[in-house]
């Protein structure tokens, strides 16, 4: 059992002083992942991968984990919605904001405008409701920047497997995201 599965547990069962020693071993590889997706954001962003890495950990708060991989989809699930909120709050009516519905194929070149991340968001949530595996490879793909054999483990699914449910996500996304197009022009 590794040192972040024990501690995981030691929360759960209460342990007032195992939160604190959790962060140190997680912490480079959140750091890691976060720098990765904010890499492809505007130049200028508001958040850093530290504030990132710090809120996705705030937020993750007092749930309880079942192990490491647990524990890096649901920050993964964290990072996603803090970006998606830090866009609609960029995006709100009072700031001129408007969404427009892009193409999977430009958002895969790394989005960059939260304009093309709250029509992802849309997207993806009614993909997660109808394949939520398939979403949260997406989740650690595409706002984690994971590589398909680091989300697959991640799933504890082959790497075959994940190979497939991204190229069905990909096509299923980008189908959803040509017809919300169509529905706006």
């Amino acid at each position: 059992m590794s040192d972040v599965t024990q501690i995981l547990e030691q929360i759960h069962e209460g342990d007032a002083h195992a939160a604190g020693r959790l962060l140190p071993l997680v912490y480079a590889e959140l750091r890691k992942l976060a720098a990765v997706r904010l890499a492809q954001e505007n130049p200028g962003h508001s958040l850093n991968a530290t504030g990132l890495v710090h809120e996705a950990y705030l937020r993750l708060g007092e749930q309880s984990f079942e192990s490491r991989n647990h524990f890096l989809r649901a920050a993964a699930e964290s990072m996603r919605r803090i970006l998606v909120d830090h866009a609609r709050r960029r995006n709100a009516e009072k700031r001129g904001g408007r969404c427009q519905r892009v193409s999977l194929e430009e958002s895969i070149r790394w989005i960059q405008s939260p304009d093309h991340i709250l029509a992802l968001e849309d997207s993806l949530s009614r993909f997660a409701a109808e394949e939520p595996r398939k979403a949260e490879l997406v989740q650690l793909r595409f706002f984690v920047g994971m590589t398909i054999p680091e989300a697959a483990l991640t799933l504890g699914v082959s790497i075959p497997t994940a190979e497939r449910w991204w190229a069905f996500a990909r096509t299923w996304l980008y189908a959803d995201l040509e017809g919300e197009n169509l529905k706006n022009s």
